[in-house]
């Protein structure tokens, strides 16, 4: 089941301010504003980045004795083994990159059952990198892009028909990306749904999992996709540069390994990440970053008290004349990040930099999608209940 209700032990807990102004102070906050744009990566926690400064060192002192014969051949796969657990998938079905992007580059650059003129499609809301990508195609490969623009305002239904229009006009279609969590409003997509409106045509689904994990409460294997691409530095807290690429065991063979990379076998998955030395002192951070997830109460209670501490600003918001918020409320639509626009005001690049300048918060404006301009809400774990209520007033006061 793609959606189910919060338990209400999982709601009370995201409701207590006790428990995450505990959380808050596992962080190190340079003063500042406020900051509501969290979306662009994650904080370390301060314990995790003792762990990694601790790795820096001891790598920089051991060089390639502690790595050509430790890491490499032994701690390397022992992390592997960790997320594939934590994701509860096969270790032969992931393989470590440095964030969502190079992973579904690499995807979409190596899927190898294209022909000339089959279709591939994108959608209005998919990271830029992705729709570049799958154009690149265009150009190599010879096929057609089939784009979806999304209605505005969304729903579960207007969703779905944009996918089962797209599909059923789209008969040579192939490929498609999907985003679990869009990064320029925060819809959610329902993922199951319209991987099995594809899987019924035969078309493979490429997903962008970017803001879904550590924020969305999901299986892997039960989404109903055959190729993704996610971040381990934005709601996991890794360190950046660390993500992961992930292949259905049964698609392997649908993609080539990176560049003709000869290193592993062809169906190996580690072959279609870039050859390159990996930030090696990140890496032996994961299994502390894996810890704390869990400590937190993993995605379940994260993504609960994000899309709470959203309810808090959306639901005041909806009432105020001049301000705009995009994404729905429907929970299976949304989670923590939700993007607004003020209606009487055209620059909403402006008014982001007013609501810096005049209320000391931080947020980021957002294009590039049907709906128009916006500006992207995104707070964190470490903010307070308090934050969304400045927020309120901040947007009553610039309407």
């Amino acid at each position: 089941m793609e959606y189910a209700p919060v338990h209400p032990a999982v709601l009370q807990h995201a409701r207590d301010e006790a428990f995450w102004a505990d959380i808050a102070g596992r962080y190190d906050v340079e003063p500042g504003p406020i900051n509501l744009e969290y979306g662009y990566f994650g904080r370390m926690t301060r314990e995790v980045m003792e762990a990694y400064r601790r790795n820096i060192d001891y790598v920089n002192r051991s060089n390639s004795v502690f790595v050509r014969h430790q890491f490499d051949e032994i701690d390397s796969q022992v992390i592997h083994n960790q997320l594939a657990n934590l994701m509860r998938v096969s270790p032969q079905e992931i393989a470590i990159t440095r964030c969502a992007s190079e992973s579904l580059q690499s995807l979409i650059r190596n899927y190898n059952r294209l022909q000339p003129g089959d279709q591939v499609l994108i959608s209005d809301l998919d990271y830029l990198s992705v729709q570049s990508a799958m154009r690149w195609l265009a150009k190599s490969r010879g096929v057609e892009v089939v784009e979806v623009q999304h209605r505005h305002p969304a729903s579960f239904e207007t969703v779905m028909n944009s996918y089962q229009t797209a599909l059923e006009r789209s008969p040579r279609l192939k490929l498609m990306a999907l985003t679990h969590v869009t990064h320029r409003t925060g819809l959610v997509m329902p993922v199951q749904a319209i991987a099995s409106l594809a899987k019924a045509r035969g078309i493979d689904v490429i997903l962008d999992g970017a803001h879904a994990l550590g924020q969305l409460d999901f299986r892997l294997d039960a989404l109903g996709v055959a190729f993704a691409g996610y971040n381990l530095q934005k709601w996991m807290g890794a360190p950046l540069s660390l993500g992961f690429v992930y292949v259905a065991q049964d698609h392997l063979e649908s993609v080539d390994a990176d560049m003709g990379d000869t290193r592993y076998a062809k169906n190996d998955i580690r072959a279609l990440v870039p050859y390159g030395t990996p930030n090696i002192p990140a890496w032996m951070t994961l299994p502390k970053v894996f810890d704390e997830h869990l400590a937190m109460g993993g995605s379940a209670a994260k993504g609960a008290r994000l899309s709470y501490l959203r309810d808090l600003w959306v639901k005041p918001a909806r009432k105020l004349e001049g301000v705009e918020v995009l994404t729905p409320d429907d929970p299976r639509l949304y989670c923590g990040i939700t993007a607004l626009r003020f209606t009487r005001h055209d620059d909403q690049q402006l008014m982001a930099q007013r609501l810096l300048e005049e209320h000391n918060l931080f947020t980021v404006a957002r294009e590039g999608s049907a709906c128009g301009p916006c500006i992207r809400i995104t707070p964190g774990f470490s903010t307070p209940a308090a934050h969304m209520h400045l927020l309120v007033e901040a947007l009553r006061a610039l309407a």
